[in-house]
């Protein structure tokens, strides 16, 4: 038997639904759709993984600190995200609603709810801010971008973009506060 989600993603799904539907509208521009298909894969770990295997070269001071409380969080956050996830059941927008390009890549799993792109993105750029606040001129637009692509591919509905985001910025808080 298919898990069902929460009625109040029903009704979110047909609001969000004109929204989504008018960003990817744009996809039909071959320049944007490329920008957005990079942006969602810079997001899978390319980015993160970058950011934190160069904590030693941005700030060698307590470097091996900051890699560990990097990882760990990211962790943490994966868990807690797919727990979410695998709960809550929210079909993907190119599931449920037809007419959207998608990433050429497949989604690793079909709910939407929360983006775990925009978690990491908001999470590490609050750690940045934090530790090397002089990268955010490049790591913001980065973010921007990855989440606008979740929406933009078809992969995520604004509402769990939005939700991705505050469970970044929460996780990314509560680890400042710890290792602080």
């Amino acid at each position: 038997m298919k898990p069902h989600p929460p009625a109040v993603f029903d009704r979110l799904d047909l609001i969000e639904w004109q929204l989504c539907r008018r960003l990817a509208g744009f996809n039909v521009h071959p320049p944007w759709l490329a920008l957005l298909r990079l942006s969602s894969k810079l997001g899978d770990w390319p980015l993160w993984v970058g950011l934190i295997l160069a904590q030693p070269l941005l700030q060698p001071a307590g470097s091996g600190h900051r890699m560990a409380q990097y990882i760990v969080t990211a962790l943490v956050a994966i868990g807690l995200y797919r727990l979410l996830k695998t709960r809550l059941c929210r079909e993907r927008p190119f599931i449920t609603f037809n007419g959207i390009i998608r990433c050429s890549e497949p989604a690793r799993d079909r709910y939407s709810f929360p983006s775990g792109h925009t978690m990491h993105a908001v999470l590490f750029c609050v750690l940045t801010a934090a530790h090397t606040p002089w990268l955010l001129p490049w790591l913001i637009p980065a973010a921007l971008l990855i989440a606008v692509s979740r929406v933009g591919l078809g992969l995520h509905y604004i509402s769990d973009v939005a939700a991705g985001a505050l469970l970044g910025l929460g996780f990314a808080v509560a680890s400042l506060q710890l290792a602080g």
